[in-house]
């Protein structure tokens, strides 16, 4: 993991004592860590395969285009195909996304219910 996703990591696990029993927090604090862990290794997880994505359909736009230049009709009917190829790796980006969203919906969610368990 990088800096950034640790310091994320901290931000997000950081609590204020107000008294209560330390080895009880830190248990609590230890399964919220691998919770954070597990949600952040599947976003990073997941922004890199959505990058990876991204760049294949780079090397596909520009092969279109070149093709397009060639202005050769085999490589014009070869377009198809790729344009077919960006378009169902732009679903699998959505999808990807989707699974990103909820993934950081759930742990926003559990969040707060923390908090508000904490509160009480």
């Amino acid at each position: 993991m990088n800096d950034a996703s640790n310091l994320l990591i901290s931000a997000a696990n950081h609590r204020f004592s107000d008294g209560e029993d330390a080895a009880a927090e830190d248990e609590e604090e230890d399964e919220d860590d691998l919770c954070d862990v597990e949600a952040w290794e599947t976003l990073t997880k997941s922004f890199g395969e959505v990058q990876s994505v991204l760049d294949r359909n780079r090397r596909l736009i520009q092969q279109v285009n070149d093709n397009h230049r060639s202005k050769l009709p085999d490589n014009l009917a070869k377009n198809v195909a790729l344009i077919c190829e960006i378009n169902d790796n732009m679903a699998r980006v959505v999808r990807l996304y989707s699974g990103l969203s909820a993934t950081l919906s759930a742990a926003v969610v559990r969040r707060r219910r923390e908090g508000d368990r904490i509160l009480k």
